[in-house]
C-alpha cells in the first residue's frame, strides 16, 4: 500500500476520542493512504490497555487500524521527519495541536 500521509500519535488519539475536526481531515486523507509508525501504534496500545474500557478502546483502534499501513522506523524516515520537523518548526507551521487548514498553517501535499 502506498500512503500519502504519514500520522502521528496525537493525530490518532484525537481522532479515536472523536474530535470533530480531525475526524474529518484523516476521513478526508484516508483516500490519498495513511501510515502510521510502529512507536505510535505502541503508544495508542499504551492507551488502549489502560483506557476505563480497554475492550472497547481495542476495538476502536483495530477500526481505526483498518487500511493503514503500518511502517518501521528506518534511518532514512528519520532523517526525512527530522529535516521535516525542523523545517515546519522553523516556518512556524508545526504547532502542537492540530488546526483547521483554513488557519493556513498545513502545507499543500
Amino acid at each position: 500500500m502506498k500512503f500519502a500521509y504519514l500520522l502521528d500519535t496525537d493525530w490518532a488519539i484525537d481522532f479515536l476520542n472523536g474530535r470533530q475536526e480531525t475526524v474529518e481531515k484523516i476521513r478526508e486523507l484516508r483516500e490519498d493512504g495513511l501510515a502510521l509508525n510502529l512507536i505510535s501504534l505502541a503508544e495508542l496500545y499504551e492507551g488502549v490497555y489502560y483506557s476505563r474500557d480497554p475492550a472497547e478502546s481495542e476495538q476502536k483502534l483495530s477500526d481505526f487500524l483498518s487500511g493503514v499501513e503500518i511502517v518501521a522506523l528506518e534511518d532514512g524516515i528519520c532523517q526525512t521527519f527530522g529535516r521535516e520537523r525542523g523545517r515546519l518548526r522553523k516556518e512556524r507551521i508545526l504547532n502542537r495541536r492540530f488546526r483547521p487548514p483554513d488557519r493556513g498553517n498545513m502545507p499543500a501535499p
